[in-house]
C-alpha cells in the first residue's frame, strides 16, 4: 500500500515542480535587428543618456543597473574611461495597457507623440503609460492586461553607426516592471549577436542565480 501511494503521488509532485519552474521563468517575445559585422567583437561600452534621460538620472540608473548583467554576459566590458568606449548603448523601457483608464485619455498624452531619439526618448517612455511614472511599481488589476517592453541599441562610438537593436516584451496583469527588467534584458541579449525569426519566444529565469 505504501508503494502504491508513493507512485500515485508522483504525477502530483511532477505537476507541482513544473508549476514552480513556470513561476520562476519569464517568457518573452524577442526581436533583434541589424546584421552585426562579422569582424566586430564585444568590447568596452558606456551607457549613453539622452538629454531627457539626464533629467531623470535615478530612473535611468535603474535601467542601466538592470541591463548591465545582460550586456556584460554577452561579452561587453564597462569602459574605464567613457571617452574611450568602443560602443555606445541606449536603453528604454515602457509599460502600456489595454485598460480604458490607464492614462489613455488624450488629455494626458502631452501631445500624443513619444519624444527624443526614435522610440528611445524619455518623454512617452518615462511618463504616463510607458514607464517610470505609472509603469514602475504601480497597482494590480485583474481586468487589465499590461504590455511590458525593454529595448537596447548598440552604436559604434566613433562613427555613430547603429549596429544592433534588441527588444524583449511580455504581458501580464501587473504594471510593475522593475523586478522584470533584468530578466527581460537578458532575454533581449540571449545568443547575441545571433539573429532569428522576429518575434521569437525566449524563456529566462527570473533570477540570474
Amino acid at each position: 500500500m505504501l508503494r502504491f501511494l508513493t507512485l500515485a503521488a508522483l504525477p502530483a509532485v511532477a505537476l507541482s515542480l513544473a508549476g514552480c519552474a513556470a513561476m520562476n521563468n519569464l517568457n518573452n517575445e524577442v526581436s533583434t535587428y541589424g546584421a552585426w559585422p562579422g569582424e566586430r567583437t564585444p568590447a568596452s561600452y558606456v551607457f549613453e543618456r539622452l538629454p531627457s534621460q539626464q533629467a531623470h538620472p535615478e530612473q535611468q540608473q535603474l535601467l542601466e543597473d538592470a541591463a548591465r548583467g545582460a550586456v556584460e554576459g554577452a561579452g561587453f566590458v564597462a569602459a574605464a574611461d567613457p571617452k574611450n568606449a568602443e560602443y555606445l548603448m541606449q536603453l528604454g523601457a515602457r509599460v502600456s495597457s489595454d485598460g480604458p483608464w490607464y492614462d489613455n485619455d488624450p488629455i494626458f498624452w502631452h501631445g500624443g507623440l513619444r519624444y527624443g531619439y526614435g522610440r528611445y526618448g524619455y518623454g512617452r517612455w518615462g511618463r504616463g503609460p510607458f514607464g517610470f511614472g505609472s509603469g514602475f511599481g504601480t497597482g494590480f488589476d485583474n481586468s487589465t492586461s499590461f504590455d511590458r517592453e525593454v529595448a537596447l541599441l548598440i552604436r559604434d562610438r566613433k562613427t555613430g553607426q547603429l549596429l544592433y537593436e534588441a527588444r524583449a516584451s511580455n504581458s501580464g496583469p501587473s504594471s510593475s516592471i522593475d523586478r522584470l527588467l533584468p530578466p527581460m534584458f537578458r532575454a533581449a541579449m540571449t545568443n547575441f549577436p545571433g539573429a532569428g525569426p522576429n518575434p521569437r519566444t525566449v524563456t529566462v529565469p527570473l533570477s540570474a542565480n
